[in-house]
């Protein structure tokens, strides 16, 4: 007989608390037992549990300040709830309850009522979905069959890549944890037996074994038996750094005895007047959890109920026996039985006609009256046997409220063509129903350095958010709390020139600099890309001396252009590399084999690799470094902190800032795309221009940037986000103008159609950073025709121009966490059309509309939706009125670019070159004749405010410096005329010049 190895944890003794009145501390603080609550803001309270009554108190990597001006709230104890109230929100928790969870905690905001925290407990014999627990280092994927629930956790393909899974044992004794996995050929090319750890509550884990399954659709079950006391444990399965790794798993179970496991999931309730979540039930049949259609609430939806199909939810807290509305949000497109037509389905035996929708991503709501006894019961959806054949969403319990995103952010939009579908986000701040939950519990202290771990004890740290369309309220609250966006230096936020094809310093020097001069074209940062590098072009450490014979006489060349440089860079490096010896006796000895051909990969997280790592960019000089991630594999094994968020910290301390990706890290394997890690983003935007990858030159990538930049703002904070401006990899064939030696071969460039090429400029002249970028491909003005040049050329400069705004407006960013790039419901969230109209059109800052053109032809046009106020549009002065609609046309000269009345829109005089060399003395103000309003001209020697009152402005200079002055005074009747002011005017008079 084997014999049987056992955990025997030590016991957990949980504190018993009696209920009792909470008591309120001088610094806006609640305890209620194990229960702490700070309220930080009128919109936001932090709410933390602590079942050893052990608080934290320091900054986590997350959130950073926690320091808020003292916030007025009452707090008071009835019926056995601690209720605090705010101006904007209300927070209940049920004394002496536990840990937080759907019926002990709810929020009331804006009309709104939520339960913001979830916590699935698996008792014994239940099945433990992974995506229902804490996860690190790890993405949950649903590309392989065969797994349950809404996919499984995917890679564990770096130390430390770990779920952790709460259960609870029904008695004490001996007990089965069973894991569910596969386990194909990894990353790493190997098809092999793989190892794990498991722990229990914090003790040293032990090694587990899971044999090779045939494929990734092949899953199998490994047990291994502990030794647990009766109640509450947390089972740990981690990748430690002795283990393989490379599996994925899908679910566990804690089993006695003879137990079969188990096909029921393990769920946390839903409270009565919430809306719940369809995929957060417990689903049987042949339905599934699905995300590939657009427009759902919550993390997903239950696709396609049929015949036998049953979706049950417990629902408590209903407050009295009564009939209730019911309503169920659900998309009935074309079935599986190629039917399009009124569904009906079966809600507690009663059936309800669903009517059909337009198609899968429009949903729809209908509402029946249902009886429900006091307390709690459960809500079944069930199928005739004829099939349903529609997917469900939400089932709102007396609410038809939905918790719906606004916005996403995604780690890139690599691949991204404008006609694959739209790219799944992930969402984050923002909500219609204005409430969410920035979940910090599994975050690092802000040093890098884990939280203590504390065994069997529940801990949980959150930070609900109460806004309801307070939206830049609560983009306020997340800067306070983990910092605004990063503001680049002004020069970053000219013109970038950046291509992926072989280019030398000369190239550089004596062609293409020459090249923008002759043409007009400014320029302000040159991007290496990789082929600079000796050795290996892809992850070598040393500059081609060859192609850069003095790497800083090329950097001081370009400083004395007014040009500032970037060089490209792959995180691992080759065993053959002549630095590798060194890099690995720094590491001392820790640099392990990458899944590249003999290449090296670096775990940032340990220091001495840290330090390897950060030496081999000491003899390339640069003013910053792009991290080009792509399949090195380099990572963190740092707990509670993301391998981006972690890595790009590092870059902007030895450069101006991190250009790179955000969100996640390649240690994920190749879910790296798509998906974040659960630590968040909210490290990201304080050091980070966030690049968002390959996207193609296609027309439908050029309209889906619009809507992501402000996506991706408004639901993290981040301002500075790249896009390759014309699309990295070529749809088209079309030749271009530049030839290059492939393997020896003679290839040449390609190139965009010239109306494609031309709105793209238009559009990047508008965005957080103009990056001309591509792979192979021309994206240089004069490399086009005539028209598409001149196009190019004006808008480029006009970006030029821009940047005295620009740069305010990102200060204005960093300080408020409002981006740059925004969509219209931030400014104007009571208006539906500003949520309708987010991947057509944005604001720069609060006063600038852009409606971009993205279809073909030399003129285009656009439907246009003004927010209310007046509209000028900027090239052509015709004025619109909010709240309407209209088509506007444009060729290749002009765009659809409008200033709101009361708005200020200042910009260079003249035309520059770069940034840098050229000092803002000549300032041009857009105004609108009769409209009050401000604006604050952020310059690095100091503030400027601009304050128009009707026919006057007032310039209120903190500078020492003089500038020239030139207001373009814009008329309702679409004229405008043109007051001069010289050396920094106090008063002007806006009254046309006789």
């Amino acid at each position: 007989m084997r014999k049987r190895t056992t955990i025997v944890p030590l016991l957990a003794l949980l504190t018993l608390a009696l209920p009792a009145p909470a008591t309120a501390q001088p610094n806006g603080t609640v305890v209620s037992g194990q229960a702490r609550f700070q309220i930080l803001s009128p919109t936001l309270i932090r709410s933390e549990f602590a079942g050893n009554n052990a608080f934290e108190n320091q900054a986590t990597y997350n959130v950073v300040n926690r320091t808020i001006p003292r916030t007025a709230y009452t707090s008071r104890v009835q019926d056995g709830w601690l209720t605090i109230t705010t101006s904007a929100l209300t927070l209940r928790y049920r004394v002496g309850s536990g840990p937080f969870r759907a019926d002990n905690v709810e929020l009331k905001t804006a009309g709104t009522t939520a339960s913001p925290w979830r916590r699935v407990v698996c008792a014994t014999g239940q099945l433990c979905e992974v995506e229902d627990q804490q996860r690190e280092g790890v993405l949950i994927a649903a590309d392989h069959a065969g797994s349950t629930g809404s996919g499984f956790a995917a890679g564990f393909s770096y130390t430390n890549n770990g779920i952790t899974a709460t259960v609870r044992a029904s008695a004490a004794g001996r007990h089965r944890v069973v894991v569910k996995y596969a386990n194909g050929q990894g990353g790493d090319g190997k098809h092999e037996n793989r190892t794990l750890r498991l722990g229990v509550d914090g003790q040293a884990p032990r090694q587990i074994t899971l044999p090779a399954t045939a494929n990734w659709d092949t899953w199998q079950q490994v047990s291994s038996e502990v030794d647990l006391s009766a109640g509450e444990h947390r089972i740990s399965l981690t990748r430690g750094a002795a283990d393989s790794g490379n599996v994925n798993v899908d679910s566990l179970a804690l089993l006695t005895g003879d137990q079969a496991y188990p096909g029921v999931r393990a769920v946390d309730d839903c409270r009565f007047g919430t809306s719940c979540e369809a995929e957060n039930a417990v689903v049987s049949g042949a339905a599934k959890i699905a995300v590939e259609h657009a427009g759902f609430a919550g993390t997903g939806f239950v696709a396609e109920l049929v015949g036998g199909t049953r979706l049950s939810q417990r629902v408590t807290s209903v407050p009295a026996a009564g009939t209730y509305p019911v309503a169920l949000r659900y998309a009935n497109g074309v079935g599986g039985d190629g039917k399009h037509e009124p569904r009906t389905v079966l809600l507690n035996g009663q059936a309800i006609t669903l009517p059909v929708t337009a198609n899968w991503a429009t949903w729809a709501t209908a509402t029946a009256q249902i009886s429900l006894p006091a307390g709690t019961s459960d809500l079944n959806v069930t199928c005739p046997d004829s099939g349903c054949h529609v997917n469900l969403d939400t089932i709102g319990v007396n609410t038809s409220a939905q918790h719906l995103a606004l916005g996403g952010y995604r780690r890139s939009l690599d691949g991204y063509t404008g006609t694959n579908g739209d790219p799944q986000l992930t969402p984050g701040l923002l909500y219609r129903d204005g409430w969410y939950l920035l979940d910090d519990t599994t975050s690092a202290l802000r040093n890098g350095t884990p939280r203590v771990d504390r065994g069997a004890q529940p801990y949980q740290d959150g930070y609900v958010f109460g806004y309801g369309q307070y939206y830049k309220t609560a983009l306020g609250d997340l800067t306070t709390l983990t910092g605004g966006p990063k503001l680049l230096p002004r020069w970053a936020y000219g013109v970038w020139y950046s291509e992926y094809i072989d280019r030398t310093a000369a190239d550089f020097r004596d062609r293409i600099l020459p090249a923008f001069r002759q043409h007009g074209v400014p320029l302000d940062v040159l991007v290496v890309d990789t082929d600079f590098k000796a050795g290996n072009t892809w992850n070598g450490w040393q500059m081609d001396r060859s192609k850069f014979p003095d790497p800083q006489g090329f950097l001081d060349w370009a400083h004395g252009e007014g040009l500032h440089s970037t060089l490209n860079i792959h995180p691992s490096i080759q065993g053959s590399d002549p630095d590798f010896a060194r890099a690995q006796a720094t590491a001392k000895g820790k640099l392990a084999k990458g899944s590249c051909t003999d290449c090296y990969v670096f775990d940032w997280g340990d220091p001495d690799q840290l330090r390897a790592y950060l030496e081999l960019h000491q003899k390339m000089p640069t003013d910053f470094w792009w991290l080009d991630w792509c399949c090195d594999g380099s990572g963190s094994s740092l707990h509670g902190v993301s391998p981006d968020s972690w890595i790009n910290e590092q870059y902007s301390k030895i450069g101006s800032f991190a250009f790179s990706r955000g969100f996640g890290s390649l240690q994920a394997g190749g879910y790296s795309g798509s998906g974040p890690l659960p630590t968040g983003p909210w490290a990201e935007k304080r050091t980070t221009l966030h690049f968002t990858g390959d996207t193609s030159s296609t027309w439908g990538a050029l309209k889906g940037t619009i809507g992501y930049t402000s996506a991706e703002g408004a639901s993290t904070g981040m301002s500075n986000i790249s896009h390759d401006i014309g699309g990295h990899n070529d749809t088209t064939g079309l030749r271009g103008s530049e030839q290059y030696l492939d393997n020896g071969q003679v290839r040449y460039t390609t190139k965009m159609p010239d109306d494609m090429y031309a709105r793209w400029v238009q559009l990047g002249a508008f965005q957080p950073i103009t990056r001309l970028h591509s792979n192979h491909s021309d994206r240089l003005p004069w490399q086009y025709g005539p028209a598409a040049q001149a196009s190019a050329t004006k808008f480029l400069n006009l970006r030029e121009r821009l940047v005295p705004y620009i740069y305010s407006v990102a200060e204005q960013a960093q300080r408020t966490g409002v981006p740059l790039v925004r969509p219209a419901y931030l400014e104007h969230p009571g208006s539906p059309e500003a949520y309708s109209t987010v991947d057509s059109q944005f604001l720069l800052g609060p006063d600038v509309l852009v409606a971009p053109i993205t279809t073909p032809g030399d003129v285009g046009e656009t439907r246009v939706w003004f927010p209310p106020g007046q509209w000028t549009d900027y090239f052509t002065g015709k004025v619109y009125q909010g709240n309407t609609w209209a088509t506007v046309s444009a060729g290749w000269d002009t765009m659809p670019v409008f200033l709101r009345a009361g708005g200020m829109l200042v910009e260079r005089t003249n035309n520059v070159s770069n940034d840098a060399k050229n000092p803002v003395d000549a300032l041009t103000v857009h105004v609108t004749a009769g409209a009050k309003g401000e604006f604050t001209l952020y310059e690095d020697s100091g503030r400027t405010r601009i304050i128009q009152h009707g026919d006057t402005i007032v310039v209120l200079s903190g500078k020492v410096s003089e500038q020239d002055w030139k207001f373009v005074v814009h008329k309702a009747d679409g004229s405008s005329h043109v007051v001069q002011a010289r050396n920094s005017p106090a008063v002007v008079s806006l009254r046309a010049p006789r």
